[in-house]
């Protein structure tokens, strides 16, 4: 009886195809699952009211209160854009960064939604 060693090359074939397929189920895995911005986002309304939405969807357009918001800081770990409008359109926007704090001018509106940018 004669055993054979096993070929090198067959043997790193084997490895690739095993990693790209572990790969993939992972990637599978935890496109599922819903991606949040990680951290709050935190405004004050025209009332003077704090509201914290921790670790929001980076999906989709998000309201505000509806009296809107005159300050807005984003402790997340994601940029978002603010919008005068309760649906995510039209100009005036406002790019907000990570970490940083916008407070909307007196004689402006209020803003009253934001989307991540992804």
């Amino acid at each position: 009886m004669s055993v054979t060693a096993p070929d090198p090359r067959r043997r790193r074939r084997l490895g690739a195809v095993a990693a790209a397929s572990l790969l993939t189920l992972t990637v599978a895995g935890c496109s599922g699952l819903g991606r949040t911005a990680v951290g709050p986002v935190t405004y004050t309304t025209d009332r003077e009211a704090v509201v914290e939405v921790n670790s929001p969807s980076v999906r989709g357009c998000h309201r505000l209160a509806p009296t809107g918001a005159r300050e807005v800081e984003n402790g997340t770990l994601v940029d978002i854009v603010l919008y005068p409008t309760r649906d995510c359109t039209g100009g005036g926007t406002t790019y907000l960064a990570t970490t940083f704090t916008d407070v909307a001018a007196e004689s402006g509106p209020p803003w009253h939604s934001y989307t991540f940018v992804h």
